[in-house]
């Protein structure tokens, strides 16, 4: 298949309710999204960095001058033969994953498009029906997130993470479970704590959570295994894995008993899918983690969510708790259990609301083959 032309444009998008994590508070998410134009259809991609470099070292602007300047220029009027034939043509860029997987996966759409495949199918996909779960931000005040908690608990989510840092993490595990005794519980520390907190961690294990996302730093695998030896809660690694070498070092050093698997994070499907395949020849458990994505990095969310080995519920919530209006249709909607139908429509599964696009569009450049 023949790459014409690639689109990148920034759109900028309200959040319902600001999100809030360790790392700071989100109202407005500004997503680059990127088009690629191959032999009559439009691939697209979204890039899942943040506004700032705080969750990672991208940022949406950074992602945008690396596509801009190095990556589309590369793939622009060339021939390839699969998306995952993408991921080998990166040009000599080191990281920069999130801005990697935003063309690699728009390439992947594109293919499933060309093949009139659903893009869960493409990938390697199995399930049609997803359990789904719900991340919930840092709040204002204790009534406030279990106001939250109680709305998501009353949709049928069927697991309730909590973010939670210093200060505001065990009085708050301590509610929830209290009022939701059977309810499956998470929480993640997005590495607001230290190996020196061991005996304010271990607290943690009071509360019977399913498991504990990256207490630790970002770029520290085996520390976490010193802390997994001394918890009864497993550990979940997020931020730590950036690939799939990644992923088996964590294993075999035993750091974490679960792997949050994101396709910005790793670079794409094709990296996602072997993070997948390391795990499950492992049996450790794996799910799909969320980056306040749009409907198009949601759509490309439940698609990996499809693989065998994502039996968890995953982040992917319905598009009505982050956004007025999404820019797919339909949106994505969970049932009253919990769950999430995959759509069997060619390509990513939804249309695109291009005049909503349009409107939302601050910036836009299309690169020429």
């Amino acid at each position: 298949m023949k790459i014409e032309a690639i689109t990148l444009r920034e759109i900028r998008m309200p959040l319902v309710h600001s999100f809030e994590t360790s790392f700071g508070r989100t109202s407005e998410r500004r997503i680059l999204l990127v088009t690629v134009h191959c032999e009559g259809v439009d691939g697209w991609g979204e890039c899942t960095a943040g506004e700032h470099p705080f969750y990672c070292e991208e940022s949406t602007d950074t992602a945008w001058y690396v596509l801009r300047e190095y990556l589309a220029p590369a793939f622009a009027g060339k021939e390839l033969e699969s998306g995952r034939e993408a991921a080998q043509r990166m040009p000599a860029v080191r990281g920069h994953r999130m801005a990697k997987a935003a063309l690699e996966n728009a390439v992947w759409d594109a293919e499933a498009q060309l093949k009139q495949l659903p893009l869960w199918q493409l990938v390697g996909g199995l399930r049609k029906e997803l359990p789904t779960g719900v991340s919930i931000g840092i709040q204002e005040s204790h009534e406030q997130l279990m106001k939250k908690v109680a709305t998501e608990v009353a949709a049928g989510y069927q697991r309730i993470k909590l973010k939670v840092k210093p200060g505001w993490d065990l009085e708050v595990l301590k509610l929830v479970r209290a009022e939701w005794p059977h309810v499956m519980i998470s929480c993640d520390g997005n590495c607001a704590y230290t190996l020196d907190q061991v005996e304010h961690i271990k607290k943690f294990d009071h509360f019977r959570l399913l498991m504990i996302e990256q207490p630790l730093w970002s770029d520290e695998i085996f520390l976490h295994s010193l802390l997994q030896h001394e918890l009864n809660t497993g550990l979940c690694l997020d931020e730590s894995i950036l690939n799939a070498r990644h992923a088996l070092a964590a294993i075999e050093l035993k750091a974490c008993r679960f792997l949050n698997v994101k396709l910005g994070r790793v670079g794409g499907f094709t990296e996602a899918i072997r993070v997948h395949d390391v795990a499950r020849a492992a049996e450790v458990q794996v799910w799909c983690g969320g980056m306040l994505e749009s409907g198009i990095g949601r759509s490309h969310n439940l698609a990996l969510s499809t693989l065998a080995a994502f039996s968890l519920p995953g982040d992917v919530s319905a598009s009505a708790r982050y956004w007025h209006e999404d820019i797919i249709e339909p949106e994505v909607t969970v049932s009253a259990q919990g769950t999430i139908t995959v759509s069997d429509a060619v390509g990513r599964g939804y249309a695109l609301r291009e005049g909503l696009i349009e409107r939302l569009t601050v910036r836009k450049e299309t690169i020429q083959g």
